[in-house]
């Protein structure tokens, strides 16, 4: 971490999270120079879906959640960037405070539950910007009170896939009551039914990918692969935050409830990245999110199964910077390796993180 980095570090961390995040999406909307964009390198593009990312690192929704900031993200040297999660009507999200540091274990805990302007809000700024290079994915959720949260999703898909790159269903938050059972077989079948079928009717027809939790079994994991492989949804987005709290230094701020991000969250979720990538085999599209917070932890998704990988929490702790030394080091590591392609690295380590326990 640069000098700069800590001072703009220490500076946010005097600030409660939250008022914190809200800063940075400030500064990145007023185009202060925050960090710097790493060189692009050809032999990380990525080709995947339709679509060619100029590197396989991205930004993870939850930052961006009223898609104000996608082409400064870009700006930092992301290859994409993912904006949500956007609900139909504009809801608050759960009481606060809601955001917690565990600095110790370089994590966060969050129950925001899905806080956001609404469908028209993006709406209105995903048009604004229609039409420039860049790959900006939209991630769709559902209102906590709605009556019929899967009709919630196919306005998300009607109203989105014009100005997306791609869309995330995400079902895995674990902050709306009652959201995670939609990974249930019959409910997950229903779901992607009906958001295919939204797709299929409307007027542009961007890739889906559904978005998975890190706390599910092995039974539940091959209930899902059966029905991505039948709906043929386009890829899988493993995982979103956990549950769990196993082996946290952080004292009594672990004990809140909540998602937990960041580096504690980087073993399981690769775990269950391979997993998904043996179920589904080597031509469905996988990204691998969580705990990564260097380039050696984003090279080791991609040895896992993924083809794409996205970061959030990382940059909390590293600094807006984070991203472009993440690519510089991707570009070295296959100049020193003499790879052609970053895509060579994909499922070399597969069988290993496969065979961990859940």
């Amino acid at each position: 971490m640069s000098v700069l980095d800590r001072i703009g570090q220490k500076l946010l961390f005097s600030f409660d999270p939250e008022t914190a995040h809200g800063m940075s999406i400030a500064a990145l909307r007023c185009g202060l120079p925050v960090g710097a964009a790493a060189a692009r390198d050809a032999r990380l593009k990525t080709s995947l879906c339709g679509l060619d990312f100029p590197n396989p690192l991205g930004m993870a929704a939850g930052y961006d959640k009223n898609a104000e900031v996608p082409d400064a993200l870009l700006g930092l040297g992301f290859g994409f960037a993912e904006v949500g999660t956007i609900t139909p009507l504009p809801q608050s999200g759960n009481p606060k405070p809601r955001i917690f540091r565990l600095t110790a274990d370089e994590a966060v805990i969050n129950r925001l539950g899905f806080n956001n302007e609404g469908h028209a809000a993006a709406e209105k700024r995903l048009a604004a910007r229609k039409g420039r290079p860049g790959i900006v994915g939209v991630n769709i959720g559902a209102n906590k009170d709605s009556a019929d949260r899967i009709a919630d999703y196919e306005r998300g898909v009607a109203r989105f896939a014009p100005y997306a790159s791609y869309l995330t269903v995400n079902i895995s938050s674990p902050n709306t009551p009652g959201l995670r059972n939609m990974q249930a077989r019959e409910q997950l079948g229903e779901l992607l039914s009906r958001v295919m079928a939204a797709r299929a009717a409307a007027s542009a027809q961007p890739p889906v990918f559904l978005k998975i939790a890190p706390d599910l079994v092995e039974a539940e994991l091959e209930d899902i692969a059966a029905e991505v492989a039948e709906k043929t949804i386009d890829g899988v987005i493993v995982s979103n935050t956990t549950l769990a709290r196993t082996g946290l230094r952080s004292g009594v701020v672990a004990n809140e409830t909540g998602g937990l991000s960041g580096k504690p969250l980087f073993e399981r979720s690769t775990a269950v990245l391979a997993r998904m990538r043996k179920l589904l085999g080597p031509s469905m599209a996988i990204v691998g999110v969580g705990g990564i917070d260097s380039t050696e932890t984003a090279l080791e998704k991609i040895r896992a199964g993924a083809d794409l990988v996205q970061l959030y929490t990382g940059m909390i702790y590293a600094g807006p910077a984070l991203p472009g030394r993440i690519v510089a080091g991707m570009a070295r590591f296959v100049e020193k390796e003499r790879l052609g392609s970053i895509r060579v690295l994909r499922d070399s380590r597969l069988n290993q993180w496969a065979a961990r326990p859940l």
